[in-house]
């Protein structure tokens, strides 16, 4: 089994910056590619970001390239997404995940075999 704790949310103004972090343990990490999620009450939950499993490969939602970035550090076990000039928009429940599968080169629901608990991202007007 895989663990995800996320942490780094809060409440911030439009334009501020975040950094998330995602601490993993229960397996080897250094061969799995992992993601970034978020969620709204009543909606489901969506695509932000993704690293390979090496870190040469990064892919993003439309909605935040540019402003986002995913990148890991294998060595302490843990993922980031530095998240710049926030939107009101980008308030969500932010999980990070963990694919089920070795060597994978990006992320996507169907490929997340474990999630975290989620931290709250608040961006005000």
């Amino acid at each position: 089994q895989v663990q995800l704790v996320e942490s780094g949310g809060g409440l911030v103004q439009a334009g501020a910056s975040l950094r998330l972090s995602c601490a993993a343990s229960g397996r080897t990490f250094s061969t799995s590619a992992m993601g970034w999620f978020r969620q709204n009450p009543g909606k489901e939950r969506e695509f932000v970001a993704a690293i390979s499993w090496n870190g040469e490969r990064t892919n993003y939602a439309d909605s935040v390239r540019g402003r986002f970035t995913i990148s890991r550090d294998n060595g302490k076990n843990t993922i980031y997404l530095q998240m710049n000039s926030l939107k009101p928009e980008d308030t969500a429940v932010y999980y990070c995940a963990a694919d089920r599968l070795r060597y994978g080169l990006t992320m996507t629901t169907n490929r997340a075999g474990y999630w975290g608990q989620g931290t709250q991202v608040t961006v005000s007007s």
